[in-house]
């Protein structure tokens, strides 16, 4: 197969602090192949894991197509972390086209394929709400990015930021400082431990957890939330408010005018919570403005990616061949 013979393939890489998805999809809006990987985080696996790791899903997800990396016509990288460093950004760049053996690709953050798959590329915003937080938007041509400084920062309303602020609600729990709530006893289900500081160790096993590790407990917080534990409804609450205001930092950064309709959704784990982060999200965003407009995400953040190079190539999809698009909800 090759770009003479059949439709313009494009690749789009959505990485993650937890995982990351290779998509094909070709000009006709066909899905040509899909896989699914461990974290690019390059931060966590350094420059060799991240290589390997893309070097890895490019193979697999062209073999499953049955074509050839050169057959691809423009690809787009989202890697988390990335332009964050100014220092290591040419080593990144660098990386797909040992793989490829072209350079029709562009590297960018992550935040960029939620935003193209959420808003299937038309202007508005998205936030991401997984292992890390932060928000994206694009207006007439502008573009604006807000939040995603790392867990050390920051990272707040993210998975990591929630499953820190339970497991602090637990040992408050523990201590008597907080009353104790369906969060405590979920927590010591969870880790299947006798006494509650023997939750450290579970954590704390084999060294300094994974980002991903923690970042997975927030589902017990989601699930204290939703038995009625007040302690987890109100980490929940933080969290909406947080990521409202990294929004609403979008909104004023690209202009929009006060009276202006701002279109927005959402991608990351944290809003498989559903309402228990989207209904307290609302209302947050109500106080900074009555102009946005909370939409479900149409495509998934790793169709957005493949969207999104087509996008940058000159060559963007016809509306009725997005349309064609596997949608979230199929």
């Amino acid at each position: 197969m090759d770009l003479g013979t059949s439709p313009d393939v494009f690749l789009g890489v959505d990485g993650g602090g937890t995982k990351t998805e290779f998509v094909l999809i070709d000009a006709d809006g066909q899905l040509r192949g899909r896989h699914q990987t461990a974290t690019s985080y390059y931060l966590q696996i350094g420059f060799d894991g991240l290589r390997k790791v893309l070097g890895e899903g490019i193979a697999a997800v062209t073999a499953a197509a049955e074509l050839s990396p050169s057959a691809i016509r423009h690809c787009f990288f989202g890697l988390p972390a990335y332009g964050e460093d100014s220092l290591v950004q040419d080593r990144i760049d660098a990386l797909p086209e040992a793989v490829l053996q072209h350079r029709r690709y562009k590297c960018g953050n992550d935040m960029v394929c939620g935003w193209a798959g959420s808003l299937a590329c038309q202007d508005g915003i998205n936030i991401v709400a997984g292992t890390g937080s932060i928000g994206y938007g694009e207006r007439q041509g502008a573009s604006a990015r807000c939040g995603g400084w790392g867990e050390l920062f920051g990272d707040e309303g993210s998975a990591y930021w929630i499953a820190v602020q339970g497991l602090n609600a637990f040992s408050r729990m523990s201590d008597g400082r907080l009353p104790a709530g369906p969060l405590h006893q979920i927590f010591k289900t969870h880790f299947d431990v006798p006494a509650d500081l023997d939750v450290c160790g579970r954590v704390m096993s084999d060294g300094a957890p994974s980002r991903d590790k923690i970042a997975a407990l927030s589902r017990l917080v989601s699930a204290a939330a939703d038995a009625g534990d007040a302690a987890a409804r109100e980490i929940f609450d933080h969290a909406a408010d947080e990521l409202a205001a990294i929004i609403d930092a979008i909104r004023i950064r690209l202009h929009f005018a006060d009276d202006e309709t701002v279109r927005l959704s959402y991608s990351g784990g944290v809003f498989r919570s559903g309402e228990t982060v989207l209904a307290p999200l609302r209302r947050h965003l109500a106080e900074h403005s009555s102009q946005f407009v909370l939409t479900a995400p149409l495509l998934s953040p790793g169709i957005g990616a493949a969207l999104y190079a087509a996008h940058i190539s000159g060559h963007p999809l016809a509306p009725q061949a997005v349309a064609k698009l596997p949608r979230l909800d199929d």
